[in-house]
């Protein structure tokens, strides 16, 4: 069940909105003046909601995205359960961040499972808290939400059969054929176009269908990030990745750092303006190394189930 002051503060805001776009009456006309900085510091304050006064960050994810987040039906492995869908249980890399944070900030932990195109909207009408699913960090995104981290960083590889005609490619180059990735995600968007003899096929409504497509062999390859391919390859070890790291002028191209980061690294949403929350977060994730990412992508990857 969402939680009642998340509708109390959407209403707030509406509320507010409104009064902003009426005409004046007779009431506001006599009320006393304030300084219009004062002024609007209060109303910025009315109408953005940290989401954690009750002492709870509910955080939204798809549950279909291994080894960021899934679906599992016991609370094994430190499964935290979904709010949303009873007697079901989610678990991942995502879920650890989610329950590192809340430790860290003394907030009880709710995991809502909301579809991959869902998530922004939902965070915006103030049903989420957070979003904790494997986003980059793009700058398309943030302009949408502030986002917090980053909390890891995903270097884009494709993933092929290993006893395939592509198993032995050493670039982008070298690739052709048909093609997919996740729909909404720069696997599809971003890195997809760049490979000149890929024959792009329609995108994949989760993560979990874009790796079928190629274990099928419905695709002869498809885009992804390195976590992805790791869970895809645990899985089905007749997976190959396809990592072209090493030979840079053949791999993924940015046109500077800044646009490479902003693909590369993985952030937490929290609405606009919600800068309590957004600040909470970084200071949790600040006490994290590269290192401890690794280490817990690792975990999640052991202990995935079958994609």
């Amino acid at each position: 069940m969402m939680k009642s002051k998340k509708i109390l503060a959407l209403a707030l805001t509406m509320g507010l909105a409104l009064t902003a776009c009426g005409g004046g009456d007779s009431t506001a006309s006599s009320a006393p003046s304030e300084a219009p900085e004062e002024s609007a510091a209060v109303e910025s304050a009315a109408a953005v909601s940290t989401g954690v006064e009750d002492g709870v960050l509910t955080v939204g994810m798809e549950c279909a995205y291994a080894p960021y987040n899934w679906t599992q039906a016991d609370d094994s492995n430190g499964a935290v359960p979904i709010s949303n869908v009873p007697g079901s249980y989610a678990n991942g890399y995502d879920v650890m961040i989610a329950k590192k944070v809340c430790e860290d900030n003394g907030w009880e932990l709710e995991i809502v499972a909301t579809a991959w195109d869902s998530l922004i909207p939902a965070l915006q009408a103030g049903t989420l808290d957070a979003i904790i699913a494997g986003q980059s960090m793009t700058e398309e995104r943030m302009q949408q939400v502030d986002m917090a981290g980053p909390y890891y960083y995903a270097t884009f590889v494709c993933v092929t059969k290993a006893d395939g005609p592509l198993a032995d490619a050493k670039g982008l180059s070298d690739l052709s054929g048909t093609a997919t990735a996740q729909t909404g995600t720069d696997w599809y968007e971003f890195c997809l176009p760049q490979i000149e003899g890929a024959d792009i096929q329609s995108a994949a409504e989760t993560a979990p269908a874009m790796i079928m497509a190629v274990e099928s062999g419905t695709v002869d390859f498809i885009c992804t990030d390195m976590p992805t391919a790791m869970g895809a390859v645990a899985t089905y070890p007749d997976l190959k990745i396809l990592d072209f790291s090493s030979n840079p002028e053949d791999d993924f191209q940015f046109a500077d750092e800044a646009e490479r980061d902003s693909h590369i690294n993985i952030g937490m949403s929290v609405a606009k303006g919600n800068t309590v929350l957004l600040d909470a977060l970084n200071a949790s994730l600040a006490t994290l190394t590269t290192d401890d990412f690794e280490s817990m992508m690792k975990e999640a990857v052991s202990i995935q189930p079958e994609i």
